[in-house]
């Protein structure tokens, strides 16, 4: 796993033109002055497990493995990337990469094999904004998410 920080207008600007289509206009998004990538390597944990003190456990070969564990844990280390945002009093927005995926790659100079599980974004809040759900729905009850015991 790794992480690709980009800061400034500079650094994130042609990132924000290589992902966002132009159709969508001017996003507020794009105001943000830091944007992270975190990046999942599944060749180096296939890598390591193969490797003589890892390799009794037979995951050196990704068929083995039930989960993606090398996007898994580049998720939970994004996970606490939000949460240690939230606690410095930053805004945070992680997004999917839907477009300019192997553009921004090619141009950040990331070697082959990593890839983004996604995007963070980080600044402040603007004035009177505060975090909402996307959904109009809201979210869905407890009891529908959390079953004890079983299911």
């Amino acid at each position: 796993m790794a992480f690709v920080v980009l800061v400034g207008t500079e650094q994130t600007a042609p990132f924000w033109d290589a992902v966002l289509d132009p159709s969508w206009g001017r996003d507020a998004l794009r105001d943000a002055p830091v944007v992270v990538l975190p990046l999942s390597h599944k060749d180096r944990y296939l890598e390591r497990y193969s490797m003589p003190d890892k390799a009794a456990f037979g995951l050196g070969d990704e068929a083995a493995w039930p989960v993606p564990y090398w996007d898994v844990d580049t998720a939970f280390a994004t996970m606490l990337l939000l949460l240690a945002a939230v606690d410095e009093g930053l805004g945070a927005l992680f997004f999917g990469i839907f477009r300019g995926e192997a553009d921004v790659l090619s141009s950040l100079g990331v070697p082959s094999g990593y890839r983004p599980i996604g995007a963070v974004a980080l600044g402040y809040a603007a004035e009177g904004e505060q975090s909402r759900p996307s959904w109009k729905g809201g979210r869905r009850p407890v009891e529908e998410v959390v079953h004890y015991g079983r299911w």
